[in-house]
């Protein structure tokens, strides 16, 4: 059997039969996100469900100021906002918005960390693609 314990991008299980789909979660159910020994800070992945990546949140506000945008005719990669982990950074996306950020995870395709809302840290995470540019303090 080609089983290798996770759905693939359809939620079907690679090598089950279609008759076994359903037996293997006890009645069609799908196992929960994400799967066991992953999140919680674990290998590099953020929290999900409430978890606190390690570190957390910063223990002060975010600087007083706000930073002059800097134009960029490039995409923003991962390589590029790594340099920023656990650093404030300012943040603008390409809906106008514009806040300061605390990054904690750089994925391929997306960050996490803790934006600054509300006068207080909020967990966040936003695709790469939704930043216009961004500077690291």
């Amino acid at each position: 059997m080609n089983y290798y314990g996770y759905p693939n991008q359809y939620g079907m299980y690679p090598g089950l039969e279609p008759s076994q789909q359903q037996d293997r979660f006890g009645g069609g159910q799908q196992p929960g996100f994400p799967p066991p020994g992953f999140g919680g800070g674990q290998q590099g992945f953020p929290p999900f469900g409430g978890g606190q990546q390690q570190g957390g949140a910063p223990s002060t506000p975010p600087p007083s100021y706000t930073p002059q945008e800097s134009v960029s005719a490039f995409a923003v990669d991962p390589g590029a906002i790594r340099g920023c982990l656990y650093r404030f950074t300012f943040v603008w996306l390409n809906s106008g918005n514009s806040f300061w950020f605390y990054p904690t995870f750089v994925g391929r395709d997306s960050v996490a960390g803790y934006r600054w809302r509300n006068f207080r840290w909020v967990y966040y995470g936003t695709d790469l693609r939704r930043i216009r540019s961004f500077r690291c303090s």
